[in-house]
């Protein structure tokens, strides 16, 4: 897990996990804030684990959505083809969260869910629950109206980024990197982790 500077997307901390867990970021967040780490925002990816965490030690900060982790999960929740009417309508106004630059189009974007729940949130409770279209409706419904408070505070502050691809790059150059040096130990994974952070940030 690694938290990275928005701005200067300088790599801030990292630790070496196996899965992203409340019981690893808890601790891990606790030692930053008695070092002096205090976000106004984060924006982060969404696990559940990791956010019950961050509000738990920093509860003063606003929790960004990255909306390109809402977007990917919604539309593959959705599919490619939707086959009911609601699912082909949901897919098309989540297709534009990622492209959201102004308070208009951010109002619009809340206009058309919201219209979509009044139209369709029966017809999706009426379906049979054990049905993929029910489980997959209902799970993007969910995920969009859970969020939607978190997902827009980037439209107040520039530096506050929308999504976490800057982070996401960063992972993914270091999981190719890593890939050539496999089979080290955990002691020699730690200190490859913060010798390639370090480098990363000199470049």
């Amino acid at each position: 897990m690694s938290l990275m500077d928005a701005t200067s997307q300088k790599i801030i901390a990292s630790i070496y996990v196996l899965k992203e867990s409340f019981k690893d970021a808890s601790p891990w967040f606790i030692s930053l804030k008695d070092r002096g780490f205090n976000p106004r925002f984060i924006t982060t990816d969404g696990e559940q684990s990791i956010l019950r965490a961050m509000k738990l030690v920093w509860p003063q900060a606003s929790l960004q959505r990255c909306l390109y982790h809402l977007q990917h999960e919604g539309m593959r929740w959705l599919r490619t083809y939707p086959k009911t009417e609601a699912g082909k309508v949901l897919r098309i106004i989540l297709s534009r969260l990622s492209s959201i630059k102004t308070y208009a189009e951010r109002d619009k974007f809340i206009l058309q869910f919201q219209s979509w729940i009044h139209n369709y949130k029966g017809y999706v409770q009426s379906l049979p629950h054990s049905q993929v279209a029910f489980k997959d409706l209902k799970r993007t419904m969910v995920l969009i109206n859970n969020a939607l408070p978190d997902m827009f505070y980037y439209l107040e502050d520039p530096n506050i980024h929308s999504t976490t691809n800057a982070l996401e790059g960063y992972h993914s150059r270091l999981k190719s990197d890593y890939q050539r040096h496999r089979g080290l130990s955990k002691e020699h994974k730690l200190l490859y982790l913060r010798w390639y952070a370090y480098f990363e940030n000199t470049n």
